[in-house]
């Protein structure tokens, strides 16, 4: 590709070609570097400072609910809708809806029906994984602004769909990552933003699990669960009592592992400290990852290992090495440099800085703590950014294509780890440039099951 095409003619080469959902590993264009950081434009219908937020829930499991609850908490926030493919998760979140509106919402099985609704304008993705893509690219052309739970996308081409639906449509997007809007995080990015460690040439970020998942047998799915809904257009598998809701992140054919899960947690904090721009984070040249299932063996059920290393190359613009990010996952111990069950480290000449959920500390070279932390500024919740961004039309601290960038970077060190192979990325064109098995892996792109497809758009 040329370097001088334009930025409208970069994006118009986008939908070319097909393989499963509408898209050619190869096909360069799906989106040009920079082009998501500009202000969103103004959509077709937006909503007035003074006007309520009227949401939709599409997922009321654990996460689901949890946004739905907090969102509304917020006095410009009413449920009008909630949607879930098992009957069994409906009845708490129905009551409370109609204890706090004084009205029943609208219940659905099916996610299309409730983004028919003409009064929505918003909704929560809480599903499974392998369930972010698809309502959310609908939801878009339904032109519904978004909470999307992380990570945002089950593969690499489904991201590309999401992040080119959003764009198309001026949808307003909110992923899932709240940490971006907790002031810790905030403080620690700054720190090293500002340069006071000296050059940064190692990131270490990490998370602690358990092992594994046991024996399970396929049986019937229990009464009012539409498990063939459930699974989607993800590959077929007979029910399991180990293979549902809270445990589908074990298992590659739904989701990503403690990479996919804690991984755009953690690596997320590395890749922004290491930008100077919230919306455009740095990417690998480079990845390698081995690990498997250590500690509980093949006689267990989970298919995403339990123990993963992961090394990722960062480069200069003149392709000679710049820093590299180590990624890590694994059961029991304490956390790297004595940090606790995850977290991110930044080794730079001048000191380290290691952040996590707990807070953040500074250490000198000569491995004393430094005892003064600087605090900076103050900013709203991550919801209340969300509901702020819907109105004002600006981006989403957590934006859906800085998103796509950090959970690329998980799934990059998946498709390394199953393939067994070092993997080049080509940024320009986001794909894998060195490996056929590599973007025919699942974790790239996967073929949907029949009904279902997946709508590719030009951004």
């Amino acid at each position: 590709m040329s370097e001088k095409l334009s930025r409208r003619e970069l994006l118009e080469q986008g939908g070319k070609a097909a393989v499963g959902v509408g898209i050619a590993a190869s096909a360069p264009g799906w989106l040009s570097s920079g082009v998501h950081a500009e202000t969103v434009s103004r959509p077709r219908r937006q909503v007035s400072p003074n006007e309520k937020v009227v949401l939709g829930l599409i997922g009321a499991g654990g996460m689901g609910c949890a946004n739905m609850y907090t969102l509304m908490g917020k006095r410009e926030v009413e449920v009008a809708a909630i949607c879930d493919v098992d009957e069994s998760h409906l009845a708490e979140p129905t009551k409370r809806v109609t204890a706090k509106y004084g009205r029943a919402p609208q219940v659905f099985k099916d996610f299309r029906k409730l983004l028919e609704m003409k009064e929505i304008n918003a909704v929560i993705i809480g599903t499974p994984d392998h369930w972010h893509a698809l309502p959310t690219v609908l939801a878009c052309e339904a032109e519904k602004d978004i909470y999307c739970e992380k990570p945002i996308s089950h593969n690499i081409v489904e991201g590309i769909a999401m992040a080119n639906a959003a764009r198309k449509f001026r949808r307003v997007v909110q992923v899932g990552t709240w940490q971006r809007s907790t002031q810790h995080f905030i403080d620690a990015i700054d720190y090293v933003r500002s340069g006071k460690l000296g050059k940064i040439t190692l990131c270490r970020a990490w998370t602690l699990g358990h092992a594994g998942q046991g024996k399970s047998q396929p049986q019937n799915p229990p009464a009012g669960f539409d498990y063939d809904f459930w699974v989607g257009p993800a590959q077929w598998e007979p029910f399991q009592p180990n293979r549902q809701h809270g445990s589908f992140r074990w298992f590659f054919n739904y989701a990503g592992g403690l990479t996919g899960d804690w991984g755009v947690h953690m690596i997320d904090i590395a890749l922004l400290a290491m930008s100077q721009n919230d919306h455009d984070l740095p990417m690998p040249a480079r990845v390698s990852s081995v690990g498997g299932k250590i500690v509980c063996g093949p006689d267990d059920d989970r298919t995403t290992p339990d123990t993963q290393l992961a090394i990722f190359q960062f480069n200069k613009p003149d392709g000679t090495p710049d820093w590299l990010l180590h990624w890590e996952v694994r059961v029991g111990g304490p956390g790297i440099d004595g940090g606790g069950h995850h977290g991110t480290e930044f080794i730079g000449q001048n000191g380290r800085l290691l952040v996590d959920r707990e807070g953040w500390r500074v250490w000198t070279p000569d491995n004393k703590p430094l005892e003064k932390i600087p605090s900076s500024r103050r900013v709203n919740d991550h919801w209340q950014n969300w509901l702020d961004c819907i109105k004002s039309r600006e981006l989403c601290r957590s934006d859906l294509y800085s998103m796509f960038q950090t959970t690329t970077v998980c799934h990059l060190a998946n498709i390394a780890y199953r393939t067994g192979e070092h993997l080049e990325w080509d940024n320009a064109h986001l794909t894998i440039r060195n490996s056929r098995k590599a973007r025919e892996d699942m974790v790239f792109q996967r073929r949907y099951r029949k009904p279902w497809s997946l709508p590719m758009h030009k951004a």
